[in-house]
């Protein structure tokens, strides 16, 4: 279930509701009346939940759901389990979008509340600078420092001895104690999750969290994605320099470093003490071990083991990397004598 901190429950509606809204079909329309009260995975449904199934690669998850219903295409109606009604779509994880959108919304702020809304909890030593906005049920912790202009969304609970800087914007988010958020920095905005409808792409509600653990750093106009369902989480004392993005869903270890310009993409999980240079790049759902380091300007696209080093474009271990550089620089120099 989403976190009822930050998203408004729209629930329960019935199936037949849901297929109007949509455009779905019903594959036993007796089914009408069931209602549905959240959108999640198939892998992580239960009973009340609707989830979507597109990709046969899934078909696993879908013949193991305990979802209450299901978007999925007219060939795949069979797959689907006693128990969990078939909406037939030619676009399910759009449809399953548009679904999620109507059972779930981020709470909305009033246009007349008060810039620090009585709801909100502060305790003793917190400096709240000029132009700061603090949501409802927010809780802030002693002796935090929140600079000029920065906004701390409904929900928001920030630990004791944080320094958040100026202009910061904070939702969704759960953050620990001694965490540095410097200027002009986003935390819990909407991961990019696009999905393709007979009526072009889609956005697709992003339902999940991030969480900030205790002693991390994130470096001035960086962005950290909350997710699409599970949380993106920053590890104890991870350093986060200026203009990084951290997409949703990942995960980073303990104590990595993270230089300027790096940009994770989505579902990465990284280990402890991972180190990646300045403009590194991680395609999504790859896997970083322990102590693993990403070389500056990398492009990396598939799992890296624990202590080893890659480089390049597409990554590669390092030494092979220098390897190839190497053989290229000598086989580019001119061979042989002048010209005649």
């Amino acid at each position: 279930m989403p976190d009822p901190r930050f998203f408004e429950d729209l629930g329960p509606v019935s199936l037949s509701e849901l297929a109007d809204l949509t455009g779905a079909a019903l594959a036993d329309p007796s089914l009408g009346p069931t209602l549905i009260r959240l959108a999640a995975p198939l892998d992580r449904a239960d009973e009340g939940a609707i989830g979507f199934f597109s990709d046969r690669r899934h078909q696993d998850a879908l013949i193991a759901t305990k979802a209450s219903a299901c978007f999925l295409r007219a060939e795949h109606v069979d797959l689907a389990p006693a128990g969990c009604a078939a909406l037939v779509t030619s676009t399910p994880q759009a449809t399953w979008a548009r679904a999620a959108g109507r059972l779930h919304r981020p709470w909305q702020a009033s246009p007349d509340e008060p810039m620090i809304h009585p709801s909100a909890s502060l305790e003793e030593d917190v400096i709240l600078s000029p132009g700061v906005v603090v949501g409802a049920h927010a809780r802030i912790g002693r002796e935090t420092r929140i600079g000029p202009n920065s906004v701390i969304g409904a929900g928001v609970a920030l630990g004791r001895g944080c320094l958040i800087g100026a202009n910061v914007t904070i939702g969704f988010a759960l953050i620990g104690d001694r965490v540095r958020i410097l200027a002009g920095a986003v935390i819990g905005e909407p991961g990019f999750g696009v999905a393709a409808s007979q009526k072009g792409a889609i956005d697709i509600p992003q339902l999940g969290r991030v969480i900030l653990q205790d002693g991390v750093t994130v470096g001035a106009n960086s962005c950290i994605d909350r997710g699409a369902w599970d949380d993106t989480v920053v590890g104890e004392n991870t350093k986060i320099d200026n203009l990084v993005q951290v997409a949703h869903n990942v995960r980073l270890g303990r104590s990595c470093v993270l230089a300027a310009l790096s940009g994770i993409s989505g579902s990465v999980t990284v280990g402890d003490g991972v180190q990646f240079g300045g403009r590194a790049g991680i395609a999504d759902h790859v896997n970083i071990g322990d102590g693993a380091r990403v070389a500056a300007a990398a492009g990396l696209m598939r799992d890296i083991p624990a202590g080893q080093s890659w480089g390049g474009f597409p990554a590669m271990p390092a030494r092979q990397w220098m390897r190839q550089v190497a053989w290229l620089a000598k086989a580019s120099r001119p061979q042989g004598g002048g010209a005649e």
